[in-house]
């Protein structure tokens, strides 16, 4: 499965679309906001006249530009309380290629409208322009960014660890899209490996864009325990799993399928993180902390008609199906979410299940 042709959130503006279903990941933003308001408000005493911001995995949808207009109200406000002008913003939105940028492009004018209106500043302050491409790698210029943030994207991996896409691997991983209790060690090392290999290169490729003393901040899907597969970072993916093996128990999907699909995706603990950062050794971490989340307290007040198992799968939905269409074909999807939403349903009705998200923030070293 090549990652950057068939991950991307699920575009438009319809029922399953990312625009309609990102309140999870919205709720995941705001978390971080003290420590973003923190490291952009400490840039700006020391960089006053101009500032790189980028945004990887920025995503397409109403989330899209919160960032961008958190960042500008702390510049704004802390060039306010300095008695200096607001610097210039250089905003670059990252995301794939296959991201629904059309969706950032068309809300620009509103944006700039609102930004001119509250700020009294637009197109001649803020500049926002899209980079489409693969977060681990280079994507800027050297030394022209300030502040990296990231949200809800570091989790996904640039590719499905090599050593599961032979059959040997398939088979020691068999009826499963991820690690659970039951895969070998084999399994669980090769998603670490590849994590580790991904990571260290986002630092790397990040500290030759940034200046020395640039900030970054990052959230994404991670876990507490240092067993990768407890349930907290693997419960999602097992009882899709589930669902898929009911449709090709009934010959609708080849069971092969299930067995060759593994997702490219490894939340990860903190003693990962760091040992990573230690190891790559561009960066010091400045603050590391866990946030949890339960997936039934989520979507209440926007879809209150829909059961906690339907508003899960509908968040679930919105990311994954891109890759679960490539994989096993479009006319299956209405089905498949309609079963792993009763069979969430079932798993919530016994179980408090809760998610982890993981914030980090650190600064470039000289």
């Amino acid at each position: 499965m090549e990652v950057m042709q068939v991950l991307h959130m699920n575009k438009g503006e319809g029922e399953t679309s990312y625009a309609k279903n990102s309140i999870v990941q919205r709720k995941i933003m705001s978390v971080a906001n003290s420590i973003i308001e923190e490291a952009v408000g400490i840039l700006c005493t020391k960089f006053p006249e101009s500032l790189g911001i980028a945004d990887l995995g920025c995503s397409s949808g109403p989330n899209t530009l919160i960032l961008t207009s958190d960042i500008i109200d702390t510049v704004h406000s802390t060039s306010c309380r300095l008695g200096r002008p607001m610097p210039e913003l250089r905003v670059s939105l990252n995301d794939l290629p296959g991201n629904d940028f059309n969706y950032i492009f068309k809300a620009l004018p509103e944006f700039y409208k609102k930004l001119k209106e509250e700020k009294g500043c637009g197109l001649e302050q803020c500049f926002v322009s899209a980079v489409a491409g693969s977060f681990y790698g280079r994507l800027f210029p050297r030394k022209s960014m300030h502040f990296v943030h990231s949200s809800s994207s570091l989790h996904w991996l640039s590719q499905v660890p090599p050593a599961l896409d032979n059959m040997e691997g398939m088979q020691a991983n068999k009826g499963k899209l991820y690690l659970s209790k039951s895969s070998p060690v084999c399994v669980v090392e090769a998603y670490l490996s590849q994590y580790r290999k991904d990571f260290s290169l986002f630092l790397k490729s990040r500290s030759e864009e940034m200046v020395q003393g640039g900030r970054m901040v990052l959230s994404f899907m991670g876990r507490t325990d240092v067993d990768s597969t407890t349930e907290q970072s693997c419960i999602q993916w097992e009882l899709l799993a589930q669902a898929l093996m009911s449709l090709a128990s009934e010959g609708l999907v080849e069971e092969e399928k299930i067995d060759s699909f593994n997702a490219p995706y490894y939340p990860p603990c903190p003693e990962e993180i760091k040992f990573v950062v230690q190891a790559e050794g561009s960066f010091k971490i400045d603050h590391l902390e866990a946030f949890e989340f339960y997936w039934e307290d989520q979507m209440k007040t926007e879809f209150e008609k829909l059961s906690s198992g339907q508003r899960v799968a509908k968040t679930i939905r919105a990311v994954v199906e891109s890759m679960l269409e490539c994989r096993f074909g479009r006319e299956i999807m209405d089905d498949l979410f309609r079963r792993y939403a009763e069979i969430m349903d079932d798993h919530l009705s016994k179980n408090r299940a809760k998610y982890i998200d993981l914030i980090v923030s650190l600064t470039k070293l000289g």
